[in-house]
């Protein structure tokens, strides 16, 4: 399964994945109008920052979810088509349980619905995330692991070469 991971050290902390992720979930699917919409889009990615190191952060898929297991109304499902943990909005009943018990704390609340959201990987997009194809420094990556851990090893051997 491919995974959204990041090169942190490529982050700027510009917040163009938050955008992009908000643009992508909005019901008009464009900067202004999505800013003029009753129901404010809401991002599924966050950037956290302590002024020396820029990260984003989203749902990582846990292969034993704790916001699964913690979700007393059958809305934080594991989909069996693509393995992914998605929240069925209408089974949802607002009881936080998920956000408390997740790990990277990027379960969010939908204020105007008092109901939860997270990444969804861009279903929508058919698996595109729009957070990665909106990242300048490809800071973001929509990769296999293997792939990923590769291609740190070989950046690791470049720099011990001097390269």
């Amino acid at each position: 399964m491919r995974q959204i991971l990041a090169k942190s050290e490529y982050c700027l902390g510009c917040k163009s994945c938050e955008l992009a992720c908000a643009i992508a979930h909005s019901a008009s699917k464009t900067l202004f109008e999505a800013m003029n919409e009753l129901e404010p889009p809401q991002k599924r990615v966050f950037v956290e920052s302590n002024k020396e190191l820029n990260f984003p952060l989203q749902c990582r898929q846990c292969s034993d979810a704790p916001c699964v297991h913690a979700c007393m109304s059958g809305a934080m499902q594991l989909d069996p088509k693509t393995g992914l943990i998605q929240v069925d909005e209408l089974k949802c009943v607002g009881c936080m349980m998920c956000v408390m018990v997740c790990p990277f704390g990027v379960i969010a609340e939908v204020s105007s619905t008092r109901r939860v959201t997270k990444c969804d990987r861009c279903r929508e997009l058919d698996y595109k995330p729009a957070c990665v194809a909106a990242c300048p420094t490809k800071a973001l990556e929509f990769v296999e692991v293997q792939a990923f851990a590769r291609s740190g090893r070989q950046a690791f051997v470049n720099q011990m070469k001097g390269v």
